[in-house]
């Protein structure tokens, strides 16, 4: 069942009914300020850090209600309406939302009167823009009222939600004319505040809540609204919101257009302490400019255009034209966009992140470059940094820290021994995309110390060196607290029956081993070791070649089950993921990156381990993490038996590392497998199913409900996910097998052999490639003939060019 459908050519998800299984939401902002919109008008905005600097409320663990958002209602008579339905929840006469690319478009129409809500973040400014268009499509005159609404939060939203003995007796506002000022912590401050206008003269105010919704009321029907007048109320303390009245009068036919602006504002420095020391009051002059920039429609609609044009421009880097529409939507438009939020984002905002706890991922912001670099190099070269910043001197690193500080996030602390391995992944990603091996010379600290401090390239050093520094009894990297499976946590022990697992403390261990890292070690120390030969670090690069070839040994002596790799040992050197075991006899990820590693390849255990997969984990929604899975609670297992059968790390389809076994079927040549693993999951080819996916149709989920659960194909955690990387990563590198790579673009194809071949446009360092793919032997790997520019040449490396700004290449399969 479908709620809606794809525009490829505005580049839209057009949603029909407002009645979707959950909210369908879209991301607005692409610099510092960004909001939330649901197709129903619900969300949130922040500026930088969405727990430090929250402007506006939302209620979690309210799916589907969806409360709160930045709402309109329209008071015709004794009805009350809003465009997105939501949340008067009043039947409308049409409906419809369109998720763009960086904004969002509301229609609604009730009773003759229609209704357009056009919701955005320009570039270059730190607001969002509602633009409200009301238009009366009777023969008769109309008569209305718009009541808008925003609940402001107290910035630190951890605080705003549970601080209340203090937070109720802080929110302060000014009005004046048409702006509302949410000055809270401006008498603490005095350095921002938020402000909510409108371009036009207004019938009324409300900036407390109470005075707005009534005592004991609700969004659904507040009680000025009911009563079509405002109370002017000013909020001293207690809850403060931001609500305009406007009275409006439409002819047939005719319409009228307001803007609506939130924004934040922050003085300059020399500027903190302009107005009353004394009384708060505070400096409008930059909330005047911001609201100058966007005070007619005729600016507004400029700002809409630069902002499309910004999209356009960003996702012209890497197009593709072949016979599969739906992969042209998904590589040309929704993939790429969805990489986009999720490097904005980490996985600190959305429906199912709060903002609150988990900011940026050390290992999760390395994997989004893999899906972004190519995009917007500048910005990942400075994500890099950032992330290399938060590491620790002997190589290990805060597991994630807060985007607006740069600072460790102490709470979560460090310990997950994958992470130091993924900062050479996105390093080496970087270099590949853009042949600047000069960020290996960037000062950079540790724990966010400017007095510790060395360049890029010893951080590179000392993260491959603790892994190799870190090796456990069997000769395996250890886990530490975990590696890319969080839940995975396999140096715990209980003392007493019932009680909650403890860690090892360092003298006791801890022991336990992961073939996963191991595979990593082995797939990311290659280009460790390209890097350090490209520095001239010979001696470097022997010590970790010999490491990595040691390490490939050692996975194929004690990582081997047999059928498939293991997943690890345990701290009393169980094995885990083995046939050994009752449950969680085989887990995905070491199929995939032992297999990506090319760990016994020649020896024929890849094709093995992959035939194993198809055997054991393979459903008709994507393949789950392991098999079968925990019906009891492991303590020494920690998390991941923790969750019902099916759902999560215990047996459910983890999207993430779906692309992984698909990335390893290019390695062995597989190119149906690989198509058949990639559509399995991805949004455009399972749209028809929304009833029971949920989420939205248009972009990854984290997770899907595995064949053990009772809700088997349900998706959940949409939006922020490594899945958008790493599968953008697999259709455009080694699907249609166009790779970035240290001495050029290597074109290596693995596609189903149903395909006769593609086109793609490929900007790489300064030169767009033109690349058209041929499959006349209909085989799904391997290279005939390549030809540059109307030359044949023997290698599918197309090096750099020099001279020239456009390369045509035809690649024949056979």
């Amino acid at each position: 069942m479908k709620y809606g459908y794809f525009d490829d050519i505005q580049r839209e998800y057009v949603i029909t009914s407002p009645k979707t299984p959950q909210p369908w939401i879209n991301y607005l902002g692409c610099e510092d300020f960004f909001s939330l919109i649901s197709n129903t008008g619900g969300g949130y905005s922040f500026y930088k850090d969405a727990k430090l600097l929250r402007l506006t409320r939302y209620r979690y663990n309210n799916v589907p209600r969806d409360s709160n958002g930045h709402y309109y209602y329209i008071k015709e008579n004794d009805s009350i309406w809003n465009p997105g339905w939501m949340p008067s929840k009043t039947p409308l006469d049409f409906y419809e939302c369109h998720h763009g690319m960086g904004y969002s478009v509301i229609k609604g129409t009730k009773n003759q009167l229609a209704s357009e809500l056009t919701a955005f973040v320009p570039m270059g400014s730190a607001c969002e823009i509602n633009k409200l268009t009301l238009t009366n499509e009777s023969n008769v005159s109309k008569n209305f009222s718009i009541f808008s609404y925003v609940e402001f939060c107290l910035w630190n939203a951890m605080d705003d939600m549970t601080n209340f003995q203090r937070n109720f007796s802080t929110g302060e506002v000014e009005v004046h004319g048409c702006a509302i000022y949410h000055k809270t912590e401006y008498r603490e401050r005095r350095n921002h505040y938020a402000v909510y206008a409108v371009n036009s003269s207004i019938d009324g105010f409300d900036t407390d809540q109470d005075s707005f919704l009534g005592s004991y009321g609700e969004n659904s029907a507040p009680e000025v609204v009911v009563s079509g007048q405002s109370k002017n109320s000013i909020a001293s303390g207690w809850r403060p919101i931001g609500s305009h009245h406007l009275k409006v009068s439409l002819a047939p036919g005719e319409s009228k257009t307001y803007v609506f602006v939130l924004g934040y504002v922050e003085n300059a420095v020399e500027d903190k302490w302009v107005g009353n020391a004394e009384d708060g009051i505070i400096n409008r002059a930059p909330a005047e400019t911001l609201l100058a920039k966007f005070d007619t429609t005729e600016k507004v609609n400029q700002a809409f255009t630069d902002l499309k044009e910004y999209w356009n421009q960003l996702l012209s880097h890497f197009t593709i034209s072949s016979s599969e529409e739906k992969l042209d939507r998904m590589v040309n438009i929704w993939h790429q966009y969805q990489c986009m939020v999720t490097f904005n984002m980490s996985r600190s905002a959305s429906y199912y992140e709060s903002g609150i706890g988990r900011g940026m991922g050390f290992r999760d912001s390395c994997q989004d470059l893999l899906g972004f670099v190519h995009l917007i190099p500048d910005r990942a070269r400075e994500r890099i940094l950032d992330i290399a910043s938060t590491q620790f001197e002997d190589g290990s690193a805060y597991h994630q820290y807060q985007p607006l500080t740069k600072k460790g996030n102490s709470d979560i602390g460090s310990g997950f021994n994958d992470d130091p391995l993924w900062l050479i992944a996105g390093t080496a990603a970087y270099i590949k995309e853009t042949g600047d091996y000069s960020i290996l010379d960037e000062q950079t600290p540790y724990d966010s110390d400017p007095l510790k401090a060395t360049d890029l390239m010893e951080h590179l050093r000392r993260s491959f060196h603790y892994t190799m520094e870190h090796i456990g009894p069997h000769g395996l990297p250890l886990i530490g607290r975990a590696d890319w499976n969080d839940c995975l946590n396999l140096n715990c022990f209980s003392t007493e029956p019932g009680e909650s697992f403890q860690t090892f403390g360092p003298s006791e261990g801890p022991n336990a081993e992961s073939i996963f890292i191991a595979g990593m070690f082995v797939k990311y120390g290659k280009d460790y070791v390209e890097i350090c030969k490209h520095r001239g670090l010979v001696e470097e690069a022997k010590l970790a070649q010999k490491a990595i070839s040691d390490m490939k040994k050692t996975v194929l002596d004690t990582g081997w089950d047999g059928e498939w790799y293991l997943r690890a040992y345990d701290h009393y050197q169980n094995k885990i993921g083995s046939k050994e075991c009752v449950d969680g006899k085989i887990f995905i990820e070491p199929q995939g990156f032992c297999v990506m590693a090319e760990i016994g390849l020649e020896e024929g255990y890849c094709l093995k381990s992959l035939e194993s997969v198809e055997k054991y984990l393979d459903t008709k929604y994507g393949i789950v993490l392991l098999q079968p899975p925990y019906h009891r609670y492991h303590v020494e297992l920690g998390e991941i038996s923790s969750y019902p059968p099916g759902y999560k790390e215990n047996a459910g389809i983890f999207c993430h590392n779906n692309p992984w076994i698909s990335i390893a079927e290019t390695v062995v040549g597989r190119g149906n497998r690989a198509w058949e693993v990639y559509t399995r999951t991805c949004p455009a080819y399972i749209e028809d199913i929304s009833e029971i996916h949920r989420t939205e149709p248009y972009v990854y989920s984290q997770m899907i409900a595995g064949k053990d659960a009772p809700n088997f194909g349900e998706a959940k955690n949409s939006w922020l996910t490594g899945t958008s990387a790493w599968t953008f990563l697999n259709v455009s590198q080694y699907i249609l097998g166009i790779r970035p790579d240290y001495d050029g673009l290597i074109i290596d194809p693995c596609i189903p052999n149903t395909m006769d071949g593609f086109k793609a446009k490929r900007d790489f360092r300064g030169v767009t490639y033109h690349i058209t793919v041929e499959n006349p032997s209909h085989v799904e790997k391997g290279i005939k003939s390549v030809t540059v520019d109307g030359t044949l040449v023997e290698s599918n490396i197309i090096p750099v060019a020099k001279d020239k700004s456009e390369v045509n290449v035809t690649v024949v399969m056979g």
